[in-house]
């Protein structure tokens, strides 16, 4: 704590102002040192005021500080290790964690003793995490929130509700705002997708009340869905009792707290409502979503040949002759591959040109997805890794399922079924630990 304050001294300032952070560093350094409940409780609130009345700049230079000035003491982390090295002890372990432990976790946990203290450090992170692309300095401050936020945000703490047509106004407003896959196209399209055959869960904490952490959206069907439209389109007419349905398919989730980033909400939910499913309607079987493949087309078309560790040369001839028949067909880039799939080339007309398109991009996907996303590779797709990392097991690749401008442009229409197996998602998540994809014998066929 001495080398904190030491450092503070630093950022002293005779005229603060709204991009100015001195008054609000003096301010966390008087927190950090309080030690009465109440006078604690009085500062962190006025810290959190002080941190409200910053600019955005004074805000990004008080993210460089806490990284400069609140972490640990280089010197007496040495100290305690070499202690611990010498002799493993309990106490000698204990006082190496203290002083490995950066005081700003500290600050962080006394200004979340107040009401409102929660949500500010939610929103404090998503403003960091935009900083943070232009200084990758801060990423051990990034850590230290995003640790302290995944203790506090752990699924024990979570309540999951289902979001209904009687749900208050402001809470269906926010589901129309944060829906990042599927826009909700106003109030009527919001009522279609909570009518009888349609479900909407989210998860809520008590620090955040009335505002949803992540949602995800269901359609109670009596077959597993290849295509986003029919399960969109208003005209289609809601079934009165889904009692009998079969087959409930996750259509979209969407996270609503970006300050959240990288904390593991969405798996837990998807499984929550599952289970809460299959209590609500015994006769359902399958458990499934329909995905969209974002990386897909941005992958392609940087690929200037197939190649894979451990792929059997025909299979690698195979896939070559497919991309670079594309290629010839639609343009170095396949610019042109959209354009086909947006008149129905890809969606529904049989001419041979097109079964030839379809059946291409339906097995360099196939790749995409089994041995690329089962990588550490950046160009791996973010909605694969997610579901299989989950325990899914990659079902179907459906072709012209996403007409949409953005389903052309990421995976040329292509859209993605991952089944969700109750007894096999830990094995399935195990193997994917390992690096392998569980999918059907047709995906696997074609890959």
């Amino acid at each position: 704590m001495l080398e904190v304050i030491r450092k503070l001294r630093r950022y002293a300032s005779g005229s603060p102002s709204r991009d100015d952070p001195s008054l609000l560093v003096e301010s966390c350094r008087s927190l950090l040192t309080e030690r009465g409940e109440s006078n604690s409780r009085a500062l962190a609130a006025s810290t959190i005021e002080r941190y409200g009345e910053l600019l955005p700049e004074g805000r990004f230079a008080f993210f460089r500080i806490l990284a400069d000035a609140f972490g640990p003491d280089p010197e007496e982390v040495v100290r305690c290790a070499q202690r611990y090295a010498d002799d493993r002890s309990a106490e000698n372990l204990i006082r190496l964690s203290q002083a490995a432990e950066p005081p700003r976790q500290e600050l962080l946990r006394r200004l979340n003793r107040v009401p409102g203290g929660t949500a500010t450090i939610v929103r404090m992170r998503e403003l960091l995490l935009q900083c943070l692309r232009q200084d990758p300095a801060l990423v051990a401050v990034d850590a230290d929130f995003q640790h302290l936020l995944s203790s506090w945000f752990n699924p024990g703490f979570l309540r999951l509700e289902q979001v209904d047509w009687n749900s208050p106004a402001v809470l269906l407003e926010q589901i129309i705002q944060h829906e990042a896959v599927h826009e909700i196209d106003g109030w009527a399209d919001l009522r279609r997708r909570l009518e009888p055959d349609r479900r909407c869960f989210a998860f809520f904490h008590p620090a955040l009340p009335g505002e949803p952490l992540i949602f995800v959206e269901v359609a109670l069907l009596d077959r597993m869905p290849d295509a986003i439209g029919p399960l969109l389109d208003r005209a289609v007419a809601s079934v009165a009792d889904p009692s009998g349905s079969k087959v409930a398919a996750f259509y979209s989730i969407s996270n609503c707290q970006p300050g959240l980033r990288g904390i593991n909400l969405g798996n837990f939910l998807i499984k929550q409502v599952a289970e809460h499913l299959q209590r609500e309607f015994p006769r359902l079987r399958t458990f499934c979503t329909l995905s969209p493949v974002p990386g897909f087309a941005a992958w392609l078309a940087r690929q200037p040949s197939i190649e894979a560790p451990g792929l059997r040369k025909p299979r690698q001839a195979a896939l070559q002759q497919a991309l670079q028949g594309l290629r010839d067909r639609h343009g170095a880039t396949l610019a042109g591959l959209a354009s086909v799939a947006s008149v129905g080339g890809l969606g529904g007309s049989m001419a041979a040109t097109d079964e030839t398109d379809r059946s291409a991009l339906q097995a360099l996907c196939a790749h995409y997805l089994v041995q690329v996303s089962a990588s550490d590779s950046p160009a791996a797709d973010p909605v694969a890794r997610f579901h299989l990392n989950n325990g899914a097991r990659l079902q179907r690749i459906n072709s012209g399922a996403d007409l949409s401008r953005k389903g052309l442009r990421q995976s040329f229409g292509l859209m993605v079924n991952y089944q969700y197996d109750l007894d096999e998602i830990e094995a399935n998540h195990e193997r994917f630990m390992r690096g392998e994809v569980s999918a059907s014998r047709a995906v696997l066929g074609l890959a």
